[in-house]
């Protein structure tokens, strides 16, 4: 017999409560023999031009793939950056021939290096909700992924 302690106690453990929503968590995702995983974002403020974006692709081949380029509803450019230091000065530029992901290897794009830059945002990135898009690796074709939109100033997935 189920007592009502019980009941309430299966139905507030099941059921999102308004303000205690939890964030979304990151989806893997598979395109010939990469891996994506961990996709997320920051939120931005709302007069933000640009936002980045943040993931992990591990090649499970034996041959070496590319990102050569990135797509989004959600900014009129997307381009696939780096950043590292000139003499005293960080400088951040495309990445011009497409990102390698080595055979074997696992590359991962996060703040600081390399990095997804989405430019002429249309609308500000807002926490725990996704934004879409599209990778387009050299060898593997498309792929479709989500970025989980974490805190501003998140330095990683929570997920």
């Amino acid at each position: 017999m189920i007592t009502r302690r019980y009941a309430l106690a299966t139905l507030l453990a099941t059921t999102a409560i308004p303000g205690l929503a939890l964030p979304l968590a990151a989806r893997d995702y598979k395109v010939g023999a990469l891996e994506i995983s961990q996709p997320w974002t920051r939120a931005t403020p709302p007069t933000a031009p640009t936002g980045g974006g943040f993931l992990t692709v591990t090649n499970k081949g034996t041959t070496p793939d590319r990102l050569v380029a990135v797509r989004s509803p959600a900014s009129d450019k997307v381009e696939v950056h780096e950043m590292k230091m000139d003499g005293n000065v960080m400088r951040m530029r495309e990445v011009e021939k497409g990102l390698e992901i080595p055979a074997g290897a696992t590359v991962t794009l996060k703040p600081g290096g390399f990095h997804i830059m989405f430019m002429g945002l249309k609308a500000p990135f807002a926490k725990d909700t996704k934004v879409p898009l599209t990778l387009v690796f050299e060898k593997a074709g498309s792929l479709d992924v989500e970025l989980a939109v974490e805190a501003m100033g998140a330095s990683a997935p929570k997920h």
